[in-house]
Parts: structure tokens; C-alpha cells; sequence
């Protein structure tokens, strides 16, 4: 492992650059500077952003928060991105202006799945008699 690696792999940096990127989204997002309707009324967090290896391309996960329809959002984001972009290459200082894809969080989702099936009276049982 080199030093400037975390034990994943990832570069330092790499991880450092994606947060920024992070903090940029939720700060438009957060701050209403899109003018799209959807997002003005939505809750929305960004949640993660992956970058690749060169900065080039930032995958961004998003979790639609309150009664929104995660779809519509993710949608209205996509339709949004030219114009995220450059805010975010604004308040990001990267030599190229990231490429923005958005995906739907589904880590939250997943978590629920797993905790249902911990909770599950059968799987409970198995885990009580574990040594």
C-alpha cells in the first residue's frame, strides 16, 4: 500500500476531491440556486460522490428525503446537469470540470432490507443460540 492510498485502495486525493464535490451539490441543492421545481420543493441529499482515478467523471448518489418520488428527482437532477456542473467546477479547483452522473442512494434501502431480516423471529432465534 502506498501512502497516499487508503486501505481500499483509493487515492487520498481521489476521496478528497469527491467530498468537495459533495459539499458543492448539497450547497446548490441546499441554497435553492436550481430553478427547477422539483428540486425547490424537495428535500434532497447527496449522499456520496465516487469520482474516477483522473477527476474526469463524478457519479453522485442521491437520497430524495420526505414524500418525494425519488424517480421524478433523479430525473430533474439529470435534466439539471449542465448547469450543476459548472457550479460545481466554480467551487471545486480541478484542472477539468468533473462530468456529473446521478444515481438513486440505495444503501438506505438496503440497510432496512438487512435489519427486517435481523429482526425476523427465525433469524433471531439462530442468532440467540450462536457460541
Amino acid at each position: 500500500m502506498r501512502r497516499n492510498e487508503t486501505p481500499e485502495g483509493q487515492s487520498i486525493r481521489v476521496l478528497r476531491v469527491g467530498e468537495q464535490v459533495r459539499h458543492a451539490l448539497s450547497d446548490v441543492l441546499m441554497r435553492g440556486d436550481v430553478h427547477d421545481e422539483t428540486l425547490s420543493g424537495t428535500l434532497v441529499s447527496i449522499t456520496e460522490v465516487r469520482m474516477s482515478p483522473d477527476l474526469r467523471h463524478a457519479t453522485a448518489f442521491v437520497k430524495a428525503l420526505g414524500a418525494a418520488d425519488e424517480a421524478v428527482v433523479i430525473k430533474a437532477l439529470r435534466t439539471n446537469t449542465a448547469y450543476l456542473q459548472s457550479e460545481v467546477a466554480r467551487r471545486v479547483n480541478t484542472r477539468y470540470a468533473a462530468k456529473l452522473r446521478f444515481e438513486p442512494d440505495e444503501s438506505f434501502d438496503e440497510g432496512g432490507r438487512i435489519d427486517a431480516l435481523l429482526r425476523d423471529p427465525k433469524v433471531a432465534r439462530d442468532l440467540d443460540h450462536e457460541d
